[in-house]
């Protein structure tokens, strides 16, 4: 049996995934004197998970829960 040309050059039937980049977790965090300070607020529906800030509202990339921020 031959195998079937095209593709990316990978496995048949499997694409090709994009290497992952590094957790950069250390930019939410501030250290101020003695203490570790969080700079991103927490979700509520989903404990020890960031909000993401947008320019006009704050979003849980996990469950989906959105702030919006008031505009003034």
């Amino acid at each position: 049996m031959a195998a079937k040309k095209g593709g990316k050059g990978g496995p048949q039937g499997k694409k090709q995934s994009k290497p992952k980049r590094p957790s950069q977790l250390w930019k939410l965090y501030s250290v101020e004197g003695d203490k570790i300070v969080r700079k991103n607020k927490f979700s509520p529906k989903s404990p020890g998970d960031f909000l993401a800030n947008h320019k006009d509202r704050l979003v849980c990339g996990k469950t989906g829960y959105t702030e919006y921020k008031k505009k003034e």
